[in-house]
C-alpha cells in the first residue's frame, strides 16, 4: 500500500468464552487500510464484520495478533481522538436537541463554549441538518437521525470513521441518498472510513476497496480493489463496470458460505 497506513491488523484473533464454550469470532485476520481510504466490510451475519471494528475502536480486545491505528494501539487512539464511531442505530437522546447530541462529546471533552458552537454548525451544515438545530430526535425522520449521529461523531474532526451498517434499518430510497451524501462527505474530508454492510450495492457504490468476509470464524476471503471513479452517480449501478464488481463480491461470499476447515 503507497500511502500511509490508518488501521492496521496482523494475524488478529478474537475468542469470545460463553457458558457453552469457545466463540472464535476471528481467525487470523491481516489488513492494512490507507489514509484516506474508504473500506466495506462484507459477509453474512456473525461474520465478525462488527466485531472487527469494535476491535479497531477498543471495545473488543483480541485474543491473538496485533492492531494499530495511526501508529498506537486502540486504547491509546480513543484517547488520541483518532476516531467517530457511528452505530447501526442513531442512539440520540430525546431530551437533547438535535445541537445538543452532537455537542455531547465536544463537552465531554471540554472544547469552550465558542469553539463548540463552531464545530457543531459546521458539521450540522455538512450532513445538509442546518436550520435543525434546536429540533429534538423525535421531530426528525429515521435517515435525518441517522444523519445527526454522523455529524456527532465528526464534530471532533477525526481523522478515522467507523460506521456500523448505519443505514441497514432504512428504506432504499432514503438509503440511495444517504449514500450519496456519505461520498460527498467523505470526498470533501478526506477522512478515513471502515464501514460495515449487508448490502452488496452500497459496499460497491462506497468503496475504494470492499474486504469480503467468510461465516464465524471470521476470515477474509477477498480484498476487492474497486476502479469505479471516485465521482459517482448513482446510474453508476447500471454500468458494466460496477456489475463485474458486485458478482465478485458476490462470488468471494459464495466461497467463504463454502470454505471447509
Amino acid at each position: 500500500m503507497s500511502q500511509a497506513v490508518a488501521i492496521e491488523a496482523k494475524n488478529l484473533d478474537l475468542t469470545f468464552e460463553t457458558g457453552d464454550g469457545s466463540i472464535q469470532a476471528l481467525r487470523d485476520v491481516t489488513l492494512g487500510i490507507g489514509k484516506g481510504e474508504f473500506v466495506s466490510f462484507i459477509g453474512p451475519s456473525g461474520c465478525g464484520k462488527t466485531t472487527f471494528l469494535r476491535v479497531v475502536a477498543g471495545l473488543e480486545r483480541p485474543t491473538g495478533g496485533e492492531v494499530r491505528v495511526n501508529g498506537m494501539s486502540p486504547d491509546e487512539a480513543r484517547r488520541d481522538r483518532a476516531y467517530g464511531y457511528v452505530f447501526q442505530e442513531a442512539g440520540l437522546y430525546p431530551w437533547r436537541t438535535i445541537a445538543g447530541n452532537v455537542r455531547l462529546p465536544l463537552e465531554i471533552m471540554g472544547y469552550s463554549r465558542s469553539e463548540m458552537a463552531d464545530r457543531v454548525n459546521r458539521v450540522l451544515e455538512l450532513v445538509e441538518l442546518s436550520g435543525f438545530e434546536n429540533k429534538h430526535p423525535w421531530q426528525l425522520s429515521g435517515g435525518m437521525q441517522q444523519r445527526a449521529s454522523i455529524a456527532r461523531a465528526l464534530a471532533f474532526d477525526a481523522d478515522i470513521l467507523l460506521m456500523d451498517e448505519p443505514f441497514g434499518a432504512l428504506d432504499e430510497i432514503v438509503r440511495d441518498h444517504l449514500n450519496e451524501q456519505l461520498l460527498g462527505l467523505w470526498d470533501h474530508t478526506g477522512k478515513t472510513i471502515g464501514f460495515v454492510t449487508h448490502s452488496i450495492p452500497e459496499a460497491v457504490y462506497l468503496s475504494t476497496r470492499i474486504v469480503v468476509m467468510s461465516p464465524r470464524p471470521g476470515r477474509i476471503t477477498d480484498i476487492i480493489d474497486n476502479p469505479l471513479p471516485r465521482e459517482r452517480p448513482l446510474d453508476i449501478r447500471d454500468t458494466p463496470e460496477f456489475l463485474e464488481v458486485a458478482q465478485r463480491v458476490r462470488k468471494g461470499l459464495r466461497a467463504g458460505q463454502s470454505y471447509e476447515d
